[in-house]
């Protein structure tokens, strides 16, 4: 059988040929962005790399631990996620700033999602990681267009605050407290008589050394060329100090609870006994044995995980590449979203080989790599190998880390999401945009999973709403006719309202009155609109007054021939349509 495309010898010195080399080369780096970089790569990139890596890996370790008890899972689970990130997004990453591993915000999805155990939360992982990598392959990216910005703040200032106030109980050393927001609010208050004394001093002192520390990093003036050497090392083990903050709180409050435990003085609540060593490396399980010998299906796991197959991969990505562009817009150069995708559903596929719950890109880490000046995605190998250390050889310490200085240093990471600044933006700016705002933010106090659904429904309603009732300006002239102006295109939704607006200004007024209709900023028309237009030419005709149409643009011109309506007029502007009018008038 003869092929259906015949191959066509190519010179390999012919441009033909080159370019075939050329796509093909740049279809490679796309897919496999380090390809563009390490050629590149030297000395002083790695100088930096290292830096950076080290000084995020100091950063990650605490905070990883910190979000696992947000997550509901054991402390280990928060390094098993925090490692794998740094090693594929050095291959598969856009942006040199970002890192990947777990953060307050998707913590705070699964342990509303997965219910604290750590089967289900490592199946999201890997679930959520197949929707992301078919996202990016089907280049679904521009999904995430749909969430408007006011609906992502008040998703993230929710869970701040129920994510802040969630670690309060940790600070008062208070247990079985429930995790619904307006309940944990009720019980919190109630049980503080119960409070612990050692928890409350050691909590509050590490959250007020960690705003001292963040007020001397903010309060740090730059060096110049004019400053001794001591000023430079003095500045440079301050600002270092500050970077590393929450390591050095972690640290500092270990050290004291084991000289205290040691003594036999137990005035804290400790992390308590965790699994030793690295996770080994298996794919997830897709069934679970409950302790009473039931079975648990995948198809009741993928029951039970429901809406979490989609508000975790979207929000994964969606925190991700809003940081990536955010730091890429900072740092002067360009990511590709789809590309990010890719790498996001990779990380967390491969992740969940090693037992990792879902991960995207974190805020605070990102914007600690690029202050210290991370030169490529590499940094994150040094990350990865700093936490892959603590696994090995840090884990029987662990069990000696007071939860209330985790528990200071979540609060401290989720303080800066809560901005009041961008409320009162929303309201000078543009006042309905508080609506999708304040109900994301309600809903999401209520019940986490549905803030955000909540909140896409109203602004998506609101979308709906300026699509089907276009504003029409009317403008009565002094010759007996009216202008009509339309402000955006017309859609079905907004043929009823237009039928009714000429209908109104026009038909139903005696003596009924020619209309000028200026579609100059009109660009889209479809067939439910052309059949409105039809049913109002006749209407006209009917009682001897003209529609006349002004600029149409003529993609619209096009479809309203194509449709045959009879006696259809139309000039190119407004002022020959008047004068068309006019002329028609005199005549009669």
């Amino acid at each position: 059988m003869e092929p259906l495309i015949n191959q066509i010898p190519i010179d390999r010195s012919s441009a033909q040929h080159k370019w075939v080399c050329c796509g093909s080369l740049c279809t490679l780096h796309s897919w496999i962005p380090i390809l563009t970089w390490l050629p590149k790569y030297n000395f002083r990139w790695l100088q930096m790399d290292i830096i950076a890596g080290v000084t995020v890996g100091l950063t990650t370790v605490p905070q990883a631990l910190a979000y696992a008890e947000v997550a509901g899972l054991p402390v280990q689970y928060g390094l098993y996620s925090a490692f794998m990130g740094g090693f594929i997004y050095c291959v598969l990453g856009t942006s040199k700033d970002v890192t990947l591993g777990p953060t307050a915000i998707m913590s705070l999805l699964c342990a509303f999602y997965v219910g604290g155990d750590p089967l289900y939360a490592v199946l999201l992982s890997f679930l959520g990681g197949l929707i992301q990598m078919s996202m990016a392959l089907l280049r679904l990216g521009f999904l995430l267009d749909f969430i408007s910005y006011p609906v992502i703040k008040g998703f993230t200032a929710a869970a701040a605050v129920t994510i802040g106030f969630g670690q309060i109980k940790n600070i008062l050393g208070l247990k079985n407290i429930p995790h619904q927001f307006f309940l944990q609010l009720y019980y919190t208050f109630q049980r503080i008589p119960e409070a612990r004394l050692g928890d409350v001093v050691l909590g509050v002192s590490c959250i007020l050394l960690l705003i001292f520390l963040m007020w001397m990093k903010s309060t740090l003036p730059p060096l110049s060329e004019e400053h001794t050497t001591h000023v430079r090392v003095a500045h440079k083990i301050v600002w270092s100090a500050a970077t590393v903050r929450n390591a050095l709180v972690v640290v500092g409050a270990t050290v004291m609870v084991f000289s205290l435990e040691s003594s036999n003085r137990h005035y804290f609540t400790l992390t308590g006994k965790t699994s030793k060593g690295l996770p080994p490396f298996k794919p997830p399980a897709f069934s679970e044995i409950t302790p009473n010998g039931t079975i648990v299906s995948f198809s009741d796991i993928l029951l039970d995980l429901g809406a979490g197959l989609a508000i975790i991969p979207l929000m994964g990505l969606l925190e991700s590449i809003a940081i990536a562009k955010a730091f890429g817009d900072q740092n002067n150069y360009r990511i590709d979203p789809n590309q990010e995708l890719f790498a996001i559903g990779i990380t967390n596929i491969l992740g969940s080989f090693v037992s990792a719950y879902p991960v995207t890109g974190s805020f605070g880490r990102t914007a600690v790599n690029s202050q210290t000046g991370v030169c490529t995605p590499a940094g994150g190998v040094i990350t990865g190998a700093i936490v892959l250390l603590s696994l090995a050889y840090l884990m029987p310490v662990f069990y000696y880390i007071p939860k209330a200085s985790l528990a200071a240093v979540i609060i401290c990471a989720v303080t800066p999401l809560v901005d009041y600044h961008q409320v009162i933006q929303l309201w000078r700016v543009r006042k309905p945009d508080l609506v999708p705002f304040m109900v994301t933010f309600l809903v999401s106090l209520w019940e986490i999973q549905y803030g955000i659904v909540g909140g896409i429904l109203v602004s998506g309603a609101m979308l709906l709403y300026h699509e089907a009732r276009p504003k029409i300006k009317v403008t009565d002239t002094d010759h007996g006719f009216l202008l009509m102006e339309l402000d955006s295109g017309l859609s079905f939704p907004a043929a009823e309202h237009l039928n009714h607006v000429i209908y109104n200004y026009a038909l139903q007024v005696s003596p009924p009155r020619s209309v000028v209709l200026n579609c100059q900023h009109v660009s889209r028309i479809d067939f439910t609109v052309v059949n409105e237009l039809r049913n109002l030419l006749k209407q006209f005709r009917l009682q001897n007054v003209t529609l006349i149409f002004s600029g149409l643009k003529n993609c619209l011109l096009e479809v309203l021939n194509a449709a045959d309506l009879p006696q259809l007029q139309h000039t190119d502007s407004v002022e020959a349509a008047v004068e068309s009018l006019l002329g028609h008038t005199h005549n009669d």
